[in-house]
């Protein structure tokens, strides 16, 4: 009995490789392709995955499929006007499918279309919700609309679908952070920006997260903790203006003037017509009680920006702190004729 088992099983086993030779024989060769293709996209092989589709859609005229998947690769290559060609055929061949909408409203959003990518993605929305279909992506891109288009509510609810679906998409979080904090709501862009830190590789930091909580703890006050976000940010794209002076900011609030004028001088170096940098530096050397090299920059500053009320208002200060009352007055009646609520508060007390 034992001997005919063996028998048997030594013939049973070349027999069940033949079989399934003979299924993979029966799946055609561009399904073949598109599988293969299929998981260079998911390794984020797009420029590779494209022949390949190309191949399949040779062998196979209709399939739509093919062309989506395309189209997904040339966005990711930044190839808008290709992809949409691409969504172009897959829709004459399958019109009015989720995907192809899908795609054809973040193709058009990337591509600064924005009528046309609302419209696209409102159909594909109504199709999600007739199929039940569930797609986080979906939905980031919906806000992303909303918030281009102020609608700061909607965007809000459609980032919550978002981070349901998907916890931990963190540009999501960072999205819902900078809504926060355009609508001054500090504290709360605070919270949704510690949360996407927090998930973020470390090898891999977003340093946009860093520099909406910079900005977010400075309007609070929170100098100290802004300065360490600065720093992040600034580590990760060193040379930027912007961060550059907004850090030079936070130091002269954490009495670092030195270390703000050097940010300072870094960023005139970048751009020397930026009445901002100048105005900043003023006040820093003013700090630091140099004051004629002080008003210099204040007097740049106003060159560039004859119109600049904050400029007159912090050379008004380093007058009167070298005792040139008139001079003083004199800058802080410049300052109130251009709106500076602090100068006519200033000259009620001092130059009446």
């Amino acid at each position: 009995m034992y001997k005919w088992l063996l028998f048997i099983s030594i013939w049973l086993s070349p027999l069940s490789f033949l079989c399934q030779e003979v299924a993979n024989d029966t799946i055609p060769e561009y399904q073949k392709k598109f599988t293969k293709a299929l998981k260079l996209i998911d390794s984020a092989k797009y420029e590779t995955a494209l022949p390949i589709l190309k191949d399949a859609i040779k062998e196979k005229k209709d399939f739509w499929q093919a062309y989506n998947k395309m189209a997904y690769c040339k966005i990711k290559l930044k190839d808008y006007k290709g992809a949409e060609k691409d969504l172009k055929k897959a829709e004459l061949i399958m019109p009015i499918n989720f995907e192809t909408t899908k795609l054809n409203g973040i193709n058009y959003f990337l591509n600064n279309k924005f009528n046309e990518s609302k419209g696209a993605i409102d159909t594909a929305v109504e199709i999600a919700k007739d199929e039940k279909i569930d797609d986080w992506e979906l939905f980031y891109y919906r806000a992303l609309l909303m918030y281009k288009g102020k609608s700061y509510k909607t965007a809000l609810d459609a980032l919550e679908s978002v981070t349901y679906l998907n916890p931990n998409y963190i540009d999501a979080i960072v999205l819902k952070g900078e809504i926060r904090f355009v609508t001054k709501e500090y504290n709360y862009a605070i919270k949704e920006l510690n949360e996407a830190i927090k998930k973020m590789k470390p090898e891999k930091p977003d340093y946009k997260a860093y520099k909406l909580r910079a900005k977010s703890k400075f309007e609070v006050a929170d100098h100290k903790g802004a300065l360490t976000d600065w720093n992040v940010y600034i580590d990760g794209n060193p040379g930027e203006e912007e961060a550059l002076i907004s850090r030079a900011a936070t130091k002269i609030n954490v009495k670092d003037n030195t270390g703000a004028i050097v940010d300072l001088d870094e960023a005139i170096k970048l751009n020397g017509k930026n009445a901002v940098s100048y105005c900043y530096r003023g006040v820093a050397k003013s700090e630091n009680k140099a004051f004629q090299e002080a008003l210099k920059d204040y007097d740049m500053a106003i060159k560039i920006k004859f119109d600049y009320a904050t400029a007159y208002f912090n050379r008004a200060a380093t007058k009167m702190a070298i005792k040139d009352k008139y001079g003083a007055c004199e800058d802080l009646n410049k300052a109130d004729g251009l709106g500076s609520e602090q100068a006519g508060r200033i000259i009620d007390k001092y130059c009446k």
